[in-house]
């Protein structure tokens, strides 16, 4: 199959007009992992940089069941109607062994999708530590480079996920059901100590008495983590809309507040230290692997462990030795 010729000053050029194919194209181009595509990347994304960091950058996980895509539709659409545009970075995950991806979120989302002002990336995990896209990032940096002002990051949900989004957004949601007492139990504290706001979804109908005791539950367990800043919890609804606008002014609220403090600046710094040390990892991980030395050295090491034939951290510095060497 041929490769596609990626041309990056017409990359560069439609992503700055806004074209969203052109911002699909890009965002492919990143996460391609063909050495030939890499140069262009880091062409295109040293262009797109300094037209990026203008967005609301939010993160979305929640429990099984608590019906992550039809809120994200209905809160991007109502970003949306509130004149945003909104791009939503949504993961599948993908197999282990088949590095497949279910890829349905667009298909979810079919309101959302049909909007001229919000964009829909659904991308395979590829079996990154989380579920988070290796390319995440730099898709955040092409959509916000294309005029998308609020980006959504939804996680596949899986416990590290969480962790590895926080670092690369501003605001963290943890969308949560009613029934308050059983699930608070089954949430890690981790998780909880990461949410900026809360979200209980499905609060319509007959389960509005128990989305409210819900939110009262949470309230009182979030009162007991120690954070610079109370963490609201909001009762939500998709089908009517309950909740959204709350939601987005206490979002909307937070970022011009640490706007204004510098705290989103300081924080965005260290995070870009972060993903500047994961760049090097990645970087000189795949240098060790591809360097023509390394490779009979790698089989037989890789064997010896295997095979119980060789202690893991004895073959680890012959590695290192002989790439270093």
């Amino acid at each position: 199959m041929p490769t596609y010729s990626y041309n990056a000053p017409h990359l560069i050029e439609g992503v700055l007009a806004g074209n969203r194919r052109d911002l699909a194209r890009t965002i492919t181009l990143f996460e391609s992992r063909n050495p030939d595509h890499q140069g262009i990347a880091a062409e295109v994304m040293r262009a797109l940089s300094s037209h990026a960091g203008g967005a609301l950058r939010i993160g979305i996980t929640g429990v099984p069941g608590v019906g992550k895509s039809t809120f994200i539709e209905s809160f991007g659409i109502h970003l949306v109607d509130r004149g945003h545009r909104v791009a939503v970075l949504a993961v599948d995950p993908s197999s282990r062994l088949s590095r497949g991806s279910i890829m349905g979120d667009k298909t979810r989302m079919e309101g959302l999708s049909r909007r001229d002002e919000a964009f829909i990336r659904p991308s395979p995990s590829g079996g990154t530590l989380g579920g988070v896209a290796a390319r995440t990032r730099e898709a955040m940096v092409a959509c916000e480079a294309a005029g998308y002002d609020v980006i959504l990051v939804e996680t596949v949900g899986v416990g590290q996920s969480e962790t590895t989004v926080k670092g690369m957004v501003d605001y963290f949601l943890l969308l949560m059901l009613a029934g308050a007492g059983d699930e608070i139990q089954g949430i890690k504290r981790g998780i909880m100590e990461l949410a900026d706001a809360v979200a209980i979804t499905k609060s319509d109908g007959e389960n509005r008495q128990a989305a409210e005791r819900a939110r009262s539950s949470y309230e009182n367990a979030l009162s007991l983590f120690s954070r610079e800043r109370p963490v609201p919890v909001v009762t939500t609804s998709a089908l009517d809309g309950e909740g959204l606008e709350s939601l987005e002014t206490i979002l909307s609220d937070f970022y011009a507040e640490d706007k204004a403090s510098g705290a989103l600046g300081a924080r965005r710094k260290k995070q870009q230290i972060a993903w500047l040390w994961e760049l090097v990892e990645e970087g000189l991980m795949d240098r060790f692997k591809n360097a023509p030395k390394m490779s009979s050295l790698i089989d037989d090491m890789v064997s010896g462990v295997e095979k119980g034939e060789v202690f893991a951290g004895h073959a680890a510095r012959r590695l290192l030795d002989r790439f270093s060497g």
